[in-house]
C-alpha cells in the first residue's frame, strides 16, 4: 500500500512538473521574474547563431525581468535536453542535429536554385523544446528574430530609441510549426553620405535584412583609364571587341578565383565617338536624362567580357554586377539575354520617388515598372532594385516617407522574380523615420499588411500618446501619398507642407505633449516610458525642423521677406542642432558638411544675399512683383507668332470654369487659354501638366503688369527671378530683353540658386509696363518658385 502511494505521489509530481512549464497549451517561459529556461547553441555555432542566442536571452530579460542560461558545452547540452520539466531553447545547427526533420521543412521552402544565397527559417516546439533554425547562420537569427516578433518585439529604428520591447509578468510561448523563406536573395540597405551606422548591424537582423551584395559601384574607370580617348572615362568606346578584351584580361585572375567584382559604370552621362556606339545610341532616347541611352553599348560591352571570361573559366562560380543607372537606365532596345555571371543592379535615381508602379497620377512610375519587367527578362531575373529610402536626394531634413511607393513596388519586384532590394539610405531617421523598418518587413514578406504595420507601431512606439501621434503622422503619410508632384528635391516642400497641414501637425503634437505631461511628472517611470518621454522630445524637435522650414519658405517665396526668412531658417537650423544631439542617426549633415546653395545653410545664405540687394545694403526695393500671374500652355510653341508677350489676355473661360477645376484634373485645362498660376510654386506643383500627366510641358508664357512712377526709374534698374527653373526669354513691353541660354536642361546641373538677375535699365517706363516670360520645360520643374521683384542697385 505504502508503494503504491509513493508511487502515485511520483507521478502526480512529475505531471506537476509538466503542468508548470505549460499554460493554454504553450509553455511558460518565465514569470513573476524568474525563469528556469535554458538556450542551448553548439559551440561550435556560427557567429549569428551565437548572436542569436544572446539576443534570445536579452530580450526575453528585457521583457521578464528574467534572463535565461546560455548553453554551450557538450555535457551541460547533454543534461539539459534530459530535462523535460523546464523550457529548452535548441538554437542552429545543434537544433537541425536533435530534430532532422527541420532540415526537410527548411529545404520544403526555401528558394531553389538561388544565384546567391537561399534563407529560410522554421520554428518548431515539441513538449518543453523550442527549435530555432535556418538554412544558413544568418537564418539561424533570423528564426530567433520571428519568434520575438511574436512576442510584441518590435526594432523601428536603429539604436535602443527605436526598439520596443513589451513588459510580461509571464511570458508564454503558444506551440508552433511553422516554416518560411523569403522571396528575395538580397534584402539590405547602406548608409550613404557618412550616415551614422550606430545600431545598424543588430536593426538589420532584427528585421530579417541580410548583408548579400554583389558589387556594382562605380569602378569601371579603373579598367578603362588607359584607353578612354584623352583621359576622359564618358568617352570609352564602350562596345567594341577590343574594349571588352582589355577589360576581362584586367578582371581575369579575380574571375578564375570566383569573386564578385564590380564593372559599375561612373557616376556621370555617356557618349562616345564609336561609329559601333553611336548605332547602338541611336535606337533610343533617354528622355530622363536628355540624352541617347548607352544601354545597348554597354550590355554588349558587357556580354562581351563574360563571354570572354566563361569561355576561359567554366567552372567559374564569379559575379559580375553593374548599375543599370544614368543613361543606361532604360532597357535595351535589341532583344538581349544577359550571360550568367551578370548580375544588374537597377538604380531609378531619377524617376519620380513618392509613387507607386500603379498610381495612376505617376506615368514616370508606370514606365519604370516596364523598364522592371524588361530588365528581369533580359537579365533572366539577376535584377538587384538599387533604391532610395530618401527619395528628397537633397532634402531638409524633414519627413520624407516612401512608404507608398513600397507597398505597391514590392509585389511586382516578387513578381518579376528578381534577386531582391539593396536600398541607398542616409539613415537620417528624422526624415525617413519608420521607412528602413516598414521596407525589411516587406522584403522579408511582400504581403505583410502595412496599415496593420503603421497600426501597431503608434502604442510600441509612443505608448499613450498613440491616437494624437497616429493622426500626427498619418496626416503626413497622406499628404504623400495623394500628392500629384513626381518630381525630387526641396523644392517640393511647400507642395506637401501646405500651411494647413503644418498648422493641424502642431495642433496634434500639443495634444500629445499634454498628456506627455502626466508621465514626465511621475517619480518612477518603466524603460518604456522613459523612451516614450524621448520619443516624444524627438518629434517635438523635428516638427520645430518642418514649421521653422516652411516659414523661411514662405516669407522668401511668397513675401520676398528675406529678413524673416532668414530668421525662420537660423531657427530651424538650431533646432536640427538639438535634433542631432539627441542621437547621430536623427540626421546626416554633421558628418557630410554641407557646402554651397543646394544645403539648407546655403540656402539661407542665398536668402542673405537677396536681402542685401533690397535693404540698401547693395540695393533697394523698388517693388514686388504681384504673387499671381496670367499663364498660357504653348504646347505646340505658337507663341511667338500669336504674340502672347503683348496680345490681349482673355481670362474669361478661367473667371468662369477655374473653381470646377482640382489640382489633379487642372491637366485637363484647355492648351492655348490663359489661366492664373502663383509664382512661389513651380508649375507641376499647381496642377500644371500634360493631359496624360506627364511632367514636361514643352513651352508656357507667363504674363503680368506693372505700373512705375518716374522715381522709381532712376538708377541702375534689375529684374531678380530669386528661383526660377528652364530656359527662359524675357519680354518688357513686347520686346525681347533677355535669354537665359546658359541653362542646362537636366535641372541639377545647375547652380542651386537658380536665380536669374537681368538688368532693366533703359528699359522700363513710367506707367504701365508688360512683362512676359517665356519658358521650355522639357524635363520635371517649370517655372517659378519664388516670387520676383524689381529693385535698384547701389
Amino acid at each position: 500500500m505504502e508503494q503504491r502511494l509513493v508511487q502515485f505521489v511520483l507521478m502526480v509530481c512529475f505531471i506537476l512538473m509538466q503542468v508548470s512549464i505549460t499554460y493554454s497549451k504553450g509553455i511558460i517561459i518565465a514569470e513573476k521574474g524568474k525563469t528556469d529556461a535554458k538556450i542551448l547553441v553548439s559551440q561550435q555555432s556560427g557567429n549569428f547563431e551565437k548572436l542569436a542566442a544572446e539576443d534570445l536571452a536579452k530580450y526575453i530579460e528585457r521583457m521578464t525581468g528574467a534572463k535565461p542560461e546560455i548553453i554551450s558545452s557538450q555535457q551541460e547540452i547533454s543534461t539539459a535536453l534530459l530535462r523535460k520539466d523546464i523550457p529548452v531553447f535548441i538554437i542552429g545547427t545543434l537544433a537541425i542535429k536533435e530534430n532532422p526533420q527541420l532540415q526537410i521543412k527548411l529545404d520544403a521552402v526555401k528558394k531553389k536554385n538561388p544565384v546567391l544565397r537561399a534563407d529560410a527559417i522554421v520554428i518548431k516546439t515539441e513538449g518543453n523544446r523550442i527549435f530555432l533554425a535556418g538554412s544558413n547562420d544568418e537564418s539561424h537569427y533570423f528564426a530567433v528574430a520571428e519568434l520575438l516578433r511574436r512576442w510584441g518585439c518590435r526594432f523601428f529604428m536603429q539604436t535602443e530609441f527605436g526598439e520596443c520591447v513589451p513588459e510580461y509578468s509571464r511570458l508564454i510561448l503558444d506551440q508552433i510549426d511553422y516554416a518560411y523563406a523569403p522571396p528575395f536573395e538580397v534584402r539590405k540597405y547602406w548608409l550613404s553620405w557618412y550616415g551614422d551606422a550606430t545600431g545598424q548591424a543588430q536593426f538589420m537582423r532584427l528585421n530579417m535584412m541580410n548583408n548579400e551584395v554583389v558589387p556594382s559601384g562605380h569602378a569601371l574607370a579603373k579598367y578603362t583609364k588607359d584607353i578612354a580617348p584623352g583621359g576622359d572615362p564618358f568617352k570609352v568606346p564602350i562596345s567594341e571587341r577590343s574594349t571588352a578584351e582589355h577589360v576581362a584580361a584586367k578582371i581575369e585572375k579575380d574571375y578564375a578565383a570566383g569573386k564578385r567584382i564590380s564593372l559599375g559604370m561612373e557616376d556621370g552621362l555617356y557618349t562616345s565617338d564609336s561609329t559601333k556606339d553611336k548605332e547602338l545610341m541611336a535606337l533610343q532616347w533617354d528622355k530622363y536624362f536628355l540624352t541617347p541611352s548607352m544601354t545597348d553599348a554597354f550590355m554588349e560591352f558587357y556580354n562581351n567580357v563574360a563571354d570572354i571570361l566563361m569561355k576561359k573559366y567554366p567552372e567559374s562560380k564569379a559575379k559580375i554586377g553593374f548599375l543599370a543607372y544614368s543613361n543606361m537606365t532604360l532597357p535595351p532596345v535589341r532583344d538581349i539575354v544577359a550571360k550568367e555571371p551578370l548580375v544588374a543592379y537597377l538604380a531609378p535615381i531619377d524617376i519620380d520617388p513618392i509613387h507607386g508602379m500603379d498610381d495612376p497620377e505617376s506615368p514616370p512610375r508606370q514606365e519604370y515598372k516596364d523598364m522592371l519587367y524588361k530588365w528581369a527578362k533580359v537579365m533572366q531575373g539577376r535584377v538587384v532594385i538599387y533604391d532610395y529610402d530618401q527619395g528628397m536626394l537633397v532634402w531638409r531634413d524633414i519627413p520624407n516617407p516612401s512608404i507608398a511607393s513600397i507597398r505597391q513596388d514590392i509585389k511586382h519586384y516578387r513578381n518579376a522574380g528578381i534577386l531582391g532590394i539593396d536600398t541607398e539610405s542616409r539613415g537620417a531617421f528624422a526624415t525617413t523615420f519608420i521607412n528602413l523598418y516598414i521596407r525589411g518587413r516587406l522584403m522579408w514578406n511582400p504581403d505583410e499588411d502595412v496599415k496593420k504595420l503603421i497600426d501597431e507601431f503608434y502604442p510600441a512606439f509612443y505608448g499613450p500618446m498613440a491616437k494624437p501621434m497616429s493622426q500626427y503622422w498619418n496626416a503626413i503619410f497622406k499628404a504623400w501619398e495623394e500628392t500629384i508632384v513626381t518630381e525630387h528635391e526641396y523644392f517640393i516642400a511647400p507642395a506637401i507642407y501646405t500651411e494647413d497641414l503644418v498648422k493641424f501637425l502642431e495642433k496634434k503634437l500639443i495634444e500629445a505633449e499634454k498628456i506627455a505631461e502626466k508621465i514626465s511628472t511621475k517619480k518612477q517611470k518603466t524603460r518604456n516610458e522613459n523612451l516614450y518621454l524621448e520619443r516624444m522630445k524627438f518629434t517635438r524637435l523635428g516638427f520645430e525642423v518642418l514649421k521653422n522650414y516652411m516659414a523661411m519658405v514662405k516669407e522668401a517665396s511668397t513675401n520676398c521677406d528675406y529678413a524673416k526668412a532668414v530668421s525662420y531658417g537660423e531657427k530651424g537650423l538650431a533646432a536640427r542642432e538639438q535634433l542631432t544631439a539627441m542621437n547621430g542617426i536623427f540626421t546626416t549633415y554633421k558628418r557630410i558638411g554641407e557646402h554651397g546653395y543646394a544645403w539648407w545653410p546655403g540656402e539661407v545664405q542665398q536668402y542673405r544675399e537677396l536681402l542685401a540687394l533690397i535693404d540698401g545694403t547693395k540695393g533697394t526695393l523698388i517693388k514686388k512683383l504681384p504673387l499671381e500671374w496670367a499663364f498660357i500652355r504653348d504646347p505646340e510653341n505658337i507663341g511667338i507668332k500669336e504674340r502672347y508677350y503683348d496680345c490681349a489676355i482673355a481670362l474669361t473661360y478661367w473667371n468662369k470654369n477655374s473653381s470646377s477645376f482640382t489640382i489633379k484634373t487642372r491637366k485637363d485645362y484647355p492648351a492655348k487659354t490663359w489661366e492664373i498660376v502663383k509664382t512661389n510654386l513651380y508649375l507641376q506643383a499647381q496642377g500644371i501638366r500634360r493631359k496624360d500627366r506627364q511632367a514636361d510641358i514643352g513651352y508656357g508664357w507667363y504674363r503680368t503688369e506693372i505700373e512705375l512712377e518716374d522715381s522709381d526709374l532712376q538708377g541702375n534698374i534689375h529684374i531678380m527671378f530669386p528661383g526660377i527653373f528652364n530656359e527662359c526669354w524675357l519680354y518688357i513691353n513686347g520686346r525681347e530683353v533677355a535669354h537665359r541660354e546658359n541653362y542646362k536642361g537636366l535641372w541639377w546641373l545647375n547652380d542651386y540658386r537658380f536665380q536669374w538677375d537681368i538688368d532693366l535699365t533703359g528699359t522700363l517706363k513710367p506707367g504701365k509696363n508688360t512683362i512676359a516670360l517665356r519658358i521650355h520645360n522639357p524635363h520635371h520643374f517649370a517655372g517659378m518658385f519664388r516670387r520676383p521683384f524689381i529693385y535698384r542697385t547701389e
